[in-house]
């Protein structure tokens, strides 16, 4: 495939949205329908038994033993200031494989449920609005519009903060 070129009068924005064209896992938080790149998934299993890891933040939930690996979870809507809500038969880990620090670190979070796996093209996705400063939209890749809604993509590598990857390779250590 040949190197896209751009030219004067063509939008840079054009060539982003490409890049963040492909297939996406969609989810469920609160009323919210969220997405990730299906590449970052490593797996999705129902809730299971988490080990609480004393003075961490409220939304790391803890560690699991995934087939003899430590692996960091977090809840995503404590980690977004959503209201909790009771773990029902449909919320479940999604391990994810991001990028630290150190390299690539397995973490899962903890979602209300799993959709469907969408093949977003270019032209369902649009720029996340300008919401200001207050508000930390550096994780959000964009907006797919599909069927009439809103799916909001998240850039699960920043999903955390610096701190957080700081705490979660203290605990995986």
């Amino acid at each position: 495939m040949p190197p896209t070129m751009l030219t004067a009068n063509e939008p840079v924005t054009a060539v982003q949205s490409d890049t963040r064209a492909g297939k996406y896992l969609t989810f469920q938080l609160a009323n919210e329908e969220f997405g990730i790149r299906v590449l970052k998934v490593r797996e999705i299993m129902g809730l299971q038994e988490i080990t609480a890891v004393p003075q961490t933040p409220a939304h790391i939930k803890g560690v699991i033993n995934l087939r003899g690996k430590v692996v960091p979870v977090i809840d995503l809507r404590l980690k977004f200031g959503l209201l909790t809500a009771e773990y029902t038969q449909r919320t479940c880990i999604i391990v994810t494989q991001v990028q630290g620090e150190a390299g690539l670190v397995l973490m899962g979070i903890i979602v209300d449920g799993v959709s469907e796996v969408l093949n977003l093209t270019a032209s369902e996705i649009e720029d996340t609005p300008d919401f200001g400063e207050e508000v930390a939209g550096q994780y959000l890749l964009g907006m797919a519009k599909v069927k009439g809604k809103v799916k909001i993509l998240l850039d699960i590598d920043r999903v955390l903060s610096t701190q957080d990857l700081h705490n979660l390779s203290s605990i995986i250590r």
